[in-house]
């Protein structure tokens, strides 16, 4: 207990004390884009280009308070495990590496949400518009002009004018949007949109007005299910940490001095470090379903 009171309070200081210097977190934080940008594949590249455009990038107090966290917390529960402070070294570095990772699946997760919102600004905007145009490629220049769109579904929606004039029909553009964007929202519009063209139909206010209706049901299913997984995201963030110092318990039952001795065994140390693994294994697989599946549809 007296070291867990220790290494809380060296973290206090240490985080307290970056507080009033940016020499050391601008460092860490230009040394980590670095590596981003050497190693980063491009397509990551252009959506976290995308996120600082946004101004939604974490600032670098953030980052390394990211990286004091990840080390400070591997080290205290890998020094309550093991008690070994050459292990816990080696543990703490380990985390580090666990800050881009979780920098990398945030990103995604946000990029993710504006490009599905982007898609429903498109289809609802396109729907309006050809219900005045009665004209698909008229309507989608009239959302190009009226700046509701930001790239890249702007540029994407620029492109499929460009094919609708160069080849004289739509169908080109709609495979391209299609091919480019997975949403059942903007295939189910593209499909309709198509079958007007093909068939000639005039009587298409009511179609569409059902269509805009379903658009905004989904659109509510979707920023309901967020609400309750963010909810439920920061629960098992904390019960996950809880597992980790259920090890307390363990050494409460059997008193300290008696756990260090059995730490001895082999087995024992080959369990408890099973045991961590397994654990941050359960973690990060729900940080990475959390910031993956952003029930878009």
């Amino acid at each position: 207990m007296e070291y867990l009171i220790i290494a809380f309070i060296l973290i206090f200081v240490v985080v307290n004390y970056l507080r009033g210097g940016e020499k050391i977190y601008k460092f860490v934080v230009d040394s980590s884009n670095s590596v981003y940008e050497k190693y980063a594949p491009y397509s990551f590249k252009v959506i976290r280009k995308k996120i600082k455009d946004m101004g939604m990038e974490m600032t670098p107090k953030q980052y390394l308070f990211q990286f004091v966290l990840f080390g400070g917390g591997a080290f205290l529960i890998s020094y309550l495990y093991f008690y070994n402070i050459a292990v816990s070294i080696v543990y703490a570095i380990v985390a580090l590496l666990g800050v881009p990772y979780i920098s990398y699946l945030r990103i995604k997760r946000i990029y993710s949400e504006f490009i599905f919102e982007q898609i429903q600004t498109y289809t609802t905007n396109t729907i309006m518009e050809f219900q005045v145009t009665q004209s698909f490629v008229k309507a989608l220049e009239g959302v190009y002009n009226s700046g509701v769109l930001e790239d890249p579904v702007k540029a994407d929606v620029k492109a499929m004018i460009d094919m609708a004039y160069q080849n004289g029909d739509i169908h080109e553009s709609l495979k391209f949007m299609n091919s480019k964007y997975d949403f059942y929202m903007s295939k189910n519009m593209h499909q309709l949109f198509l079958q007007i063209t093909l068939e000639g139909s005039k009587d298409t206010n009511d179609i569409l007005e059902n269509m805009l209706l379903d658009i905004d049901q989904l659109v509510e299913g979707v920023y309901a299910d967020r609400i309750e997984r963010k909810a439920f995201h920061g629960k098992f963030v904390v019960f996950g940490i809880i597992l980790y110092f259920m090890i307390i318990l363990i050494q409460m039952l059997l008193t300290v001095e008696t756990y260090i001795e059995i730490l001895d065994n082999i087995i024992v140390k080959i369990a408890l470090h099973f045991l961590l693994w397994i654990n941050t294994y359960f973690l990060l697989s729900g940080e990475k379903y959390y910031n993956e599946n952003v029930g878009a549809e």
